[in-house]
């Protein structure tokens, strides 16, 4: 019987791999080791006396840094190029990188809300951020996973954190009520998407994305249906579906961001969009064979591949967005209303994904930049007012502009960007989206695009209203007869003013953020769309 051992060359060659791969992931290395730290921490007295969140802090400055500098780094070299890292479980390109940059910012901007908030007091700022920087590395995995089983895992690493989070108001039945929902609807969506992840990789007998993009075109080719197949695929999207908060699987939504505080309100409706995005772009992308080494799509076969995953995103998209607006406008609790809005705007984004080429993932990449800046910004203004106030319904902010001038215009602005109003930030995010879902409608001979578009902005239409009525609110509403009026915090007005003028000063880099940005992380995502464009021409 012959036996097989590790050779030195072998193991010098692993040594090699796992360095690489353990540069490429510094952040996310920080992030763990920042998990490891905090616990440590929790064990010494002494520590008690002080807020670790200003240790947290500096581990969000730190891997912001490196995330920056990675991202810089790759824009420079060949930015087309795919490295497999960890026996092929994690990949590291430009969506990799781009998302980790977005996501360690939004852990920096919701580190120092904190700080501001008190929300944690310093008793409990060692569990809330250790949950925090456990979900946010979940969510780096979400972004970068090349394996159904990575997808399974990172998936739940981000959920289970986001529980607790939801439920970290002690004493508060609706916080523990949110986490209860949050917690029985995330069991059953992971459920049903394990037994997808079960059935491609029976099916194929490999989990490995590109292996799988290479069986499911070769399915394709032979001219076969597989309904197996295609119900698989469907229990997958539903897992992500419920990561995005698309309709019907939003349920959780409003309860969770009204029961839960508005610090982690804005955490779960940026973050754990912009990680499922990336996922959602990822999978769909290399399983129609948008990667060179996603198998050998034709452009025909691409066209075949894409009519899979097209409408049925164009349709959700439409029913997210047109329920999230729809319903937002009876709602009287400011964070219920958001989450509405945040349903909504998962729509949009969801748009940007159902054209199935490189230039909609970059647009959806664009419109989370600036959905970081306005929603964070937003809920900031919640949590201020409601920290003054002790309020978070609508009726008690009349007149707030006369109680707190500077974020009631805060307020305005995050809210009209947020519409896609010009010459606000979130004007050239919705653009950018609406314009290549008519590019790619006309162009590759897609007609339900051009529905969808039509879908898109009339929803943007509708959202005026709601958001109007906000500022109606808090601006011309007379204020009430006796109301104290309280001084806001410095700090809280320097926070929220340089997100409001982010977001009026964000159009005049519209050019970099777009063309040296967005579209230059996704290259790697250009393959087949290159090549059915071609074929048309």
């Amino acid at each position: 019987m012959t036996q097989h051992f590790l050779t030195t060359e072998a193991v010098q060659q692993l040594t090699q791999s796992l360095g690489q791969s353990l540069a490429a992931f510094a952040p996310e290395m920080v992030l763990a080791g920042g998990v490891v730290l905090l616990l440590l921490l929790r064990l010494f007295s002494a520590f008690n006396r002080v807020h670790l969140g200003y240790i947290g802090l500096g581990l969000a400055a730190v891997a912001l840094w490196l995330s920056w500098t990675q991202w810089q780094s790759f824009m420079a070299a060949d930015n087309t190029s795919q490295l497999s890292a960890f026996s092929g479980m994690l990949v590291w390109d430009g969506l990799t990188a781009f998302v980790r940059l977005f996501l360690m910012a939004a852990l920096l901007l919701l580190t120092c809300l904190t700080l501001m908030t008190g929300i944690p007091d310093r008793e409990d700022s060692a569990d809330f951020f250790v949950l925090l920087f456990g979900a946010v590395l979940g969510m780096c995995l979400m972004a970068s996973a090349n394996h159904l089983l990575m997808i399974f895992i990172a998936v739940e690493m981000a959920s289970l954190p986001s529980y607790a989070l939801a439920g970290f108001l002690k004493g508060r039945r609706q916080s523990s009520e949110a986490a209860l929902k949050y917690v029985v609807y995330g069991g059953a969506a992971a459920g049903v998407m394990l037994y997808g992840i079960s059935l491609i990789a029976g099916r194929f007998g490999t989990g490995y994305l590109p292996d799988v993009a290479a069986s499911f075109l070769t399915v394709l080719k032979s001219g076969s249906f597989d309904p197996l197949l295609l119900v698989a695929v469907m229990l997958i999207l539903i897992g992500f579906a419920f990561k995005l908060s698309a309709v019907p699987f939003h349920f959780w939504c409003p309860d969770v961001f009204e029961g839960a505080a508005a610090e982690v309100g804005a955490f779960l409706s940026v973050a754990s969009k912009g990680a499922a995005v990336a996922l959602t772009a990822r999978f769909c992308l290399t399983l129609v064979g948008g990667v060179p080494d996603g198998g050998v799509a034709t452009a025909e076969l691409w066209r075949t591949a894409s009519h899979y995953f097209g409408p049925a995103l164009a349709f959700f998209a439409a029913v997210t967005a047109t329920f999230g607006n729809l319903a937002a406008y009876t709602q009287t609790n400011l964070k219920r209303l958001l989450a509405y809005s945040t349903i909504a705007h998962a729509g949009i984004l969801i748009m940007g994904l159902a054209a199935l080429t490189a230039d909609g993932l970059a647009a959806a990449l664009l419109y989370l930049l600036v959905y970081l800046i306005g929603n964070v910004g937003a809920f900031a203004v919640v949590a201020f007012l409601r920290n003054e106030y002790g309020s978070e319904d609508l009726a008690d902010y009349r007149g707030m502009v006369r109680r707190a001038p500077l974020l009631t215009v805060s307020m305005a602005i995050f809210l009209l960007s947020l519409v896609g109003l010009p010459p606000l930030a979130g004007y050239i995010a919705k653009f950018e989206i609406f314009a290549e879902l008519y590019r790619a409608g006309t162009g590759l001979d897609r007609p339900h695009l051009i529905y969808l578009l039509v879908i898109g902005l009339l929803n943007t239409v509708i959202s005026l209203f709601y958001y109007v009525k906000v500022l109606k609110v808090m601006i011309i509403e007379p204020l009430p007869e006796g109301a104290a009026v309280k001084p806001i915090a410095p700090l809280a007005n320097v926070y929220v003013g340089l997100l409001a003028a982010a977001t009026v000063l964000g159009v005049l880099v519209w050019d970099p953020l777009m063309e040296h940005g967005a579209r230059r992380s996704v290259a790697p995502f250009r393959f087949a769309e290159q090549r059915l464009q071609s074929t048309v021409k």
